[in-house]
């Protein structure tokens, strides 16, 4: 049995949540989201709480009972509160900056390579870049997560001399340099 899945999800006061066929909508002050979810789990919305239940007990929907619950969990957080991810870009010569061109929004990086690298910013996204600090916003947290990640993995932090791009949070493990004898 699901511990998450089994606890009910307060609807907070000025959010809306709709079910239409298998798709939940989450409408807030900072926008809605939509995902689609399978019939495997009955969701049952109230006044002010979302229930969850399983249909059928096999381990297929008892993993999704869990899963789904989080899912509005954070849906109903992104609506609320946008959520926030910063990366650092640290090392001689790293630049980053933000490019609008009508309704083109691109991130344009110098990593050291022999040419820019440019990122397509996704929708429901805003990014900012000031200096080498680098924030992505947004209310939908799998979409906010993913791109973050995909923008670090542009140039991984290296141990010896910490260059690259980090998360605000994460603490990069330092390794010692060659010994000169």
């Amino acid at each position: 049995m699901s511990r998450i899945g089994k606890k009910e999800i307060t609807i907070p006061a000025g959010i809306k949540v709709t079910k239409v066929g298998g798709v939940l909508t989450v409408s807030g002050k900072n926008g809605s989201i939509s995902k689609i979810f399978r019939d495997d789990i009955t969701i049952t919305i109230t006044d002010k709480t979302i229930t969850l239940n399983i249909q059928r007990n096999d381990k297929f929907s008892k993993s999704l009972w869990g899963t789904y619950a989080s899912h509005i969990n954070n849906m109903i957080k992104g609506v609320e509160t946008p959520y926030i991810k910063k990366l650092i870009l640290e090392g001689v010569g790293f630049k980053s900056e933000v490019k609008i061109d009508g309704q083109r929004k691109e991130f344009h990086f110098a990593l050291g390579f022999s040419h820019p690298v440019i990122v397509k910013i996704p929708e429901g996204i805003t990014a900012t870049a000031e200096k080498n600090n680098i924030t992505i916003t947004g209310i939908d947290k799998e979409l906010v997560g993913s791109f973050a990640a995909s923008v670090r993995a542009l140039k991984k932090p290296e141990p010896y001399k910490g260059k690259g791009m980090r998360y605000e949070d994460e603490v990069i493990r330092r390794k010692a340099g060659k010994k000169i004898t």
